[in-house]
């Protein structure tokens, strides 16, 4: 009876050793496919170039469907991000996506002078000009809805964000849901995305 139960104890810790080691493994390899990602993105998802996205609390969908757009480089094109997606597999993709996503996000500030156009644009729309408010995809707090694809905008690169707007806007991005955002973005002046870039940025 003693020597069953010894066996058994015996068993048990075996298998959480197993357990332990397997997840340390995945760690290893996880971290090892970020290397790329954080000579531009940082470290700890949060890129110090204005002009390069934060990817750290993003939500795991985006990021799977950007990188595969990417990848593809038929619907989203960028030399350096087409070149680094077209070397990943789609379990690489997974983990990474997964990997930032649980990673804490970005907190940023508004500037005051931007505060007030930016939070009428983000929670009301522009009726007059037909812009839909961004708070209808993007959530009272900038935090999107991971199921539905909808992006992470609070604490962004206000840089990038602009970028964006204006890709869309000039539909050199094309990548977007029905074409949502280009069509919102078509109707944007300059003025309106800068106050909802800034806005988004200050957003918690």
């Amino acid at each position: 009876m003693k020597k069953s139960i010894v066996v058994r104890f015996f068993i048990f810790v075996v298998m959480i050793c197993l357990v332990d080691v397997t997840v340390a493994s995945v760690s290893v390899e996880i971290m090892s496919k970020t290397q790329t990602c954080a000579a531009c993105h940082g470290a700890e998802g949060v890129s110090s170039n204005p002009e390069w996205p934060n990817l750290a609390g993003q939500h795991a969908t985006y990021l799977q469907k950007q990188l595969n757009d990417y990848k593809t480089g038929k619907i989203r094109n960028a030399v350096i991000m087409t070149g680094i997606a077209a070397s990943l597999s789609d379990k690489d993709i997974e983990d990474l996506a997964k990997y930032y996503a649980a990673l804490p996000r970005s907190n940023g500030k508004t500037l005051e002078k931007y505060h007030a156009l930016g939070e009428k644009i983000y929670r009301s729309g522009d009726f007059d000009k037909g812009i839909t408010a961004c708070i209808a995809c993007h959530g009272p707090k900038g935090t999107g809805n991971d199921e539905a694809g909808f992006p992470v905008l609070s604490g962004q690169q206000v840089h990038y964000t602009l970028q964006q707007l204006k890709a869309f806007k000039d539909k050199t991005r094309c990548n977007d849901l029905n074409h949502i955002m280009q069509d919102i973005c078509g109707r944007m002046s300059q003025e309106d995305m800068a106050a909802v870039a800034y806005y988004m940025r200050g957003m918690d």
